[in-house]
Formats: structure tokens, sequence, C-alpha cells
């Protein structure tokens, strides 16, 4: 005869995940919600923990007329196969280096919004970031870009679940420690260039093994974002904010992380380089200004900026930004890395 032997209580199942109130709030939105918002909620939760498609690498330097670049392997710190270019400054011989990744759902070379569905389901727009590569190879850099785990041709990995910087940093160790191992690119001077969920897990990579950034002179931060005010406003514009706790409830079910396990402003105190962040003041995604300088405000470099993006409410406008309007970003890196 079976005999129950051990009591369990969901606080301490989910301690440090969920609180009981948090799921006690969970299970009420969850027997009080109809079945077409809650399908929605659901939705939205697989959107915050696994993307749902793959980005292609639909660009390659080729594009912007440089013709010599090579693919190159590496692995991620956990074994996680990942895949990249290395692209040698076009002006000749330079000792600079500028490692690369990119947002969660796309690749090295930007986004597929154009090509219709699925990626049309997120954003109608291009987003090129091979076009940001190209202005920085002109500029005297070399440069490293990869695609993260689960992104573009990079391997699988957590069964597909995307921790908005919590598994991926693992994969910035993984490029810095293919650097510092390499015969030549560990002699050049090296910046950062790490995007969204790239550089949420660049925080989060610092913290974890500071020494492996001792040498890294800057890093420029375009769009972090916590997902608190991530999916609460996607959630809002659906007029399904009130249903945050049953959101993290799902997001844990499928294997991910709570919005609030992925704040960035969790490791941001361990950038120390002199770091420049640009983020969409009316980005309709996010709740800024009010996100972006809580983040900022909580980076411990003694030098940083902050600059808005301004004129527009669409947050992938501001991946595309330095793309068009290259001046400031060549005129960080200039600064730090000569």
């Amino acid at each position: 005869m079976f005999e129950k032997t051990l009591e369990y209580s969901i606080d301490s199942a989910l301690k440090g995940r969920m609180t009981q109130e948090a799921y006690s709030k969970a299970i009420e939105q969850q027997n009080s919600i109809s079945e077409e918002n809650y399908g929605t909620i659901k939705y939205l939760a697989e959107f915050a923990v696994r993307p749902m498609f793959r980005t292609s690498v639909h660009k390659t330097p080729a594009d912007y007329g440089i013709e010599v670049w090579e693919d190159i392997y590496f692995p991620s710190s956990d074994g996680t196969p990942l895949e990249g270019w290395y692209i040698p400054s076009v002006k000749g011989e330079s000792n600079k280096l500028i490692i690369i990744n990119h947002p969660m759902p796309m690749s090295r070379s930007g986004f597929t919004g154009h090509f219709g569905e699925p990626f049309s389901g997120v954003d109608t727009l291009e987003i090129d970031f091979v076009a940001h590569m190209a202005h920085l190879s002109k500029a005297g850099y070399n440069i490293l870009a990869y695609d993260l785990r689960n992104h573009g041709n990079s391997g699988a990995a957590n069964g597909g679940i995307c921790g908005i910087g919590r598994y991926e940093w693992r994969d910035v160790i993984g490029a810095q420690q293919y650097v510092k191992n390499h015969p030549n690119l560990s002699k050049m001077s090296i910046g950062l260039y790490n995007r969204c969920t790239g550089g949420n897990a660049a925080y989060e990579a610092m913290y974890r093994h500071p020494e492996l950034f001792e040498d890294v002179k800057c890093f420029f931060g375009p769009l972090t974002v916590s997902m608190s005010a991530l999916m609460t406003s996607f959630a809002g514009l659906m007029g399904l904010d009130n249903y945050m706790e049953l959101m993290d409830f799902e997001q844990l079910k499928l294997g991910g992380f709570t919005n609030s396990e992925m704040h960035p402003q969790n490791y941001a105190q361990a950038v120390k380089m002199p770091y420049f962040m640009a983020q969409v003041k009316d980005d309709i995604w996010t709740d800024n200004p009010k996100d972006a300088q809580e983040i900022f405000d909580a980076i411990g470099s003694e030098e940083k900026e902050l600059f808005w993006i301004e004129n527009t409410n669409r947050r992938f406008d501001g991946y595309n930004y330095f793309g068009i309007h290259p001046e400031r970003m060549i005129a960080f890196f200039d600064k730090y890395l000569n």
C-alpha cells in the first residue's frame, strides 16, 4: 500500500520563482479568464520563452562589397555549437576587433519581416545588421559576429528555450574564450556590440566571469530591455495586462523563466567598461523611458552614455538606426579602441 511520507507546497516548489501570492493570483486568473484570452496569454508566454522561428542569415558581407570574410565555428561555454563570421577590416591590417551578437528572434544578419509570414507576425520591417558591420569594417575594424543558440545557424540547446540572456550568457563566454585562445585575435583591442537579448547575456556573462572581460575596452549596447516591461506592454496592447501572474506561470510551464527572472537589472552592475546605451524613447513595446533609464542607472560603468532615438515609437527602427546613422557608433569605438 502506498503511504505518503512527504509534504509539498507550491511555496517551496516555486520559491525564488513564483511566490505563493503570485501563484494564487495565477490560478485565480486561470479560472476566470475567457478561453480566447487564455489562448492569447499562452501565445505571449510562448513568445517570451521560445523563438517561434529561426530567422535566416539572409545577407552576407558580399551585399556591401566586402569580398573577404570567413565562416567561423566555436563552442559556447557549455558546448553548444555556435556559428558566425570573421570579417577583417577592408582598410587593411587592423589590431581592433568588435564582437557582435543580436536580439531574439533574429540572426547575426538581422530580421526578415519583409519576407512575410511567419516573420511579419512580429514586425514587417527588414533589419539589416550587416550594414552595421560594413560601416565598422570600412572604418578600420575587424568584426566577429555570431548567432546565439537557437538562432540563425547556431545549435539548438535548452529545449529551444530562450532565456533573454539567462542561457545565452554562455554564448558570450564562448565568444570571449574563442578570441582569447586565437593566435591572432587574442592580440587585438576588443570592443563589444551586443543588442537586446545579446546585451542582457553580456551583463550576466560579466557578472559570472568578470575575469574574461578585464581587457575589453568598451561596450556598445543598444536596446537592452527588461521582460516585465516588454511583456506587460505586449499584454496591454491586447487589453490583458491584468494577467501577468498567469503569463509568468505559463512561461514556467513551458520550461522557461518568469519575466522578472530575465531582468537585465539583476546583472547590470557587473558592466565596468565604458558603455553606450541607445533606446527608442517612445518604444510602444516597453514603458520607456522608465525601463531604459532603470537599466542604464544600474550599469556599473563610470563612463556611460544614454542616447535616445526619437521620432518613432517602433522598436525595430532602433535596431536599424546605426546602420543608417553610423556616426555615433563609429565615434564611440574610435574613442575607446584607438
